[in-house]
Order: C-alpha cells, then sequence, then structure tokens
C-alpha cells in the first residue's frame, strides 16, 4: 500500500476536505495542459483517484440539474435534455452565468465526492483532480497541491487541434480561468507536459519519487 511521506500530510480530518480520514492530493491544472492524462496515468498505478469532472458529470444528470438549467438557462435545454456545446458557450460568454451554475453544482459535490471515496478499497491518500482548486480555495482543505503545467501557447494548440476549437472560442475558454502561470505560482509542486509522453510518464514518476515513502 502506497503511503504518502509524512512531510506532504498538512492536515487532520477535523480541517480537510469533506473530513477525508486520509490525506488528498489536489491535482489541477488548465485546459489543455493533460490533467485527465496525468490523471488516467495515476490510476494506471494504482494511485486512488476522485475526478472532480466525473463527479460534475455525473450531477448533471440529476432532476434538479435539468430543472435548474430548463428553468435558468433555457436556451441550453432541448428536447428535455441539457445541450451542452450551448451551455458552454453561455457560460464562456457570460461570468455571472458560470458561477450561477458552479454555485449550483458544488452544492451537490461533497455527497458525491464522498460516495466516491466509498468505492474505493480504504487508500492511504486520494488524489483529487479539480480544475477549480483555486479558485474555489480547495488548495486550503487539501494536504498537497499539484498543477500540470504547459505554457499558454501549447494549451492553445492543443485546444485547436483536439477539440477543433476557433482560436476566439480557445481564447475566452483559458480566459475564463486562473492563469496557467498563476496556479503554477501557487502549487507546491509541478507535473511539467509540455513535450510528448514518455517526458509526461518521467515527470510522474520522478513526482512519485518524491511524495510516496
Amino acid at each position: 500500500m502506497k503511503k504518502l511521506k509524512s512531510k506532504w500530510i498538512t492536515k487532520n480530518p477535523e480541517n480537510r476536505l469533506y473530513q477525508m480520514p486520509v490525506p488528498i492530493i489536489g491535482l489541477t491544472g488548465g485546459i489543455g495542459t493533460g490533467k485527465s492524462t496525468v490523471s488516467d496515468i495515476l490510476r494506471k498505478k494504482n494511485i486512488a483517484v476522485i475526478d472532480a469532472d466525473k463527479l460534475v458529470k455525473n450531477i448533471y444528470t440529476f432532476p434538479e440539474t435539468l430543472d435548474f438549467i430548463s428553468n435558468h438557462f433555457p436556451l441550453a435545454f432541448q428536447n428535455g435534455a441539457i445541450d451542452f456545446p450551448k451551455l458552454r458557450e453561455i457560460v464562456f460568454a457570460d461570468s455571472a452565468a458560470k458561477k450561477s451554475i458552479e454555485d449550483f453544482i458544488y452544492t451537490y459535490l461533497p455527497s458525491e465526492f464522498k460516495k466516491a471515496y466509498e468505492e474505493l478499497n480504504n487508500p492511504e491518500f486520494i488524489v483529487y483532480d479539480v480544475p477549480l482548486l483555486f479558485e474555489k480555495k480547495l488548495d486550503e482543505k487539501v494536504d498537497l497541491t499539484v498543477c500540470v503545467y504547459a505554457k499558454r501557447k501549447t494549451q492553445i494548440e492543443r485546444l485547436l487541434s483536439r477539440d477543433k476549437s476557433t482560436p476566439e472560442l480557445a481564447e475566452k475558454m483559458l480566459a475564463s480561468q486562473m492563469e496557467i502561470d498563476e496556479k503554477k505560482r501557487l502549487s507546491d509542486i509541478l507535473i511539467d507536459n509540455q513535450n510528448d509522453l514518455e517526458a509526461l510518464n518521467f515527470s510522474i514518476e520522478e513526482f512519485l519519487k518524491g511524495i510516496i515513502e
């Protein structure tokens, strides 16, 4: 069983996110930095990962969420279902809409996080893959903060090729997030992902050597 080095255990259950009994590593990054790829690699190494985006995706299926979107953002609700491309357009064009939706979704996250933890096999620590780690001040409630880093230019290139985004939409998406260099500054540890998959795997191995006993 992989254990975290004691120097990285900085919280106790009382002041840790959702009063978790084990340490939490907050893993963040920006759109196009490769955070999801890092999470997938960690899972393959038998590290317990909880993915905030997956929790959110599940919350979007709740009847309460469907009602909320249909009532507040009817343009993004068609034939009894959420039109996610349209919702994304609204969110990236209107910061008040973005906050309103995030606030609603985040009310359900604690219970969904706890359910996800209960499905894990009593891990010694958890990696919480969460884009809004710093924006939502969750960094104050995790033991260790880690940023998957790529320069802004690389983020844009990846968005253009991966999502077939227009340069304008790519810029809007990045503008809606905290700057990646600010996340880099605030984080305890960086995982560099500016090169190829082999280089990323090496960065992850070095990261794990530094945190695990």
